[in-house]
């Protein structure tokens, strides 16, 4: 039985919308900004600095100094290795975040690495959506109401996924044999939720692969 719902998505295809509008359709809880107050409250750390550093690498300038940083008497000086919240712990604290959650069942996670994480898992329903780059202009620009501001995310926020995934898992982003489906949203929100649920149910009673 698929308990898990994963939409994985480029910024600006309506993925956190998406997952919402699928989550209430199912009756399933929405595990999206929720997952990151709970990885923030692990971390102790704000939402919002989790939030900043969720889904990036951090600089190569940082990784080198904290090499040297862990080999250096100074350490002991310094913050000890749990206080400090980079995105090799975030990785860490969101596996086990996410794990506990799918364990739960009945959600719809976004992102985060979910397709990864829960990789092994015959219960989860994975989804990649994507649109054109014109249409995610105009989806962020909806939102941050800066053309400029609007133009810039939707350039920088998936090249710094693709680092991210590439640094923690060794592939690339999207990884398509991840996902039981790869849809562009240009077909409209609606139409997008009621084809993932409907895959998801096909999915369901075709069984595991093999049967």
């Amino acid at each position: 039985m698929k308990r898990i719902l994963v939409i994985e998505r480029e910024f600006g295809a309506g993925g956190a919308t998406v997952a919402e509008m699928a989550a209430r359709r199912l009756g399933w809880r929405l595990l999206d900004h929720a997952l990151t107050e709970e990885i923030a409250r692990q971390a102790k750390v704000s939402t919002e600095t989790c939030q900043s550093k969720m889904e990036r690498v951090d600089s190569w300038g940082y990784r080198l100094a904290k090499v040297f940083w862990r080999g250096s008497h100074e350490r002991s000086v310094g913050l000890p290795d749990a206080d400090i919240i980079d995105a090799d712990r975030l990785v860490c604290l969101t596996e086990t975040v996410i794990g506990r959650e799918a364990e739960a069942g009945s959600c719809v996670m976004v992102g985060r690495g979910a397709a990864y994480f829960l990789r092994e898992r015959q219960d989860t329903f994975c989804v990649f959506l994507y649109a054109s780059r014109e249409l995610k202009y105009q989806r962020v620009l909806e939102r941050v109401k800066n053309a400029e501001e609007a133009l810039r995310l939707v350039d920088t926020v998936d090249e710094e996924r693709k680092q991210f995934i590439r640094h923690y898992f060794k592939v690339e982003f999207p990884q398509r044999h991840l996902y039981h489906a790869m849809l562009n949203t240009a077909i409209g929100m609606e139409a997008t939720v009621e084809t993932v649920v409907q895959l998801m149910q096909m999915a369901e009673k075709a069984g595991p692969p093999g049967k």
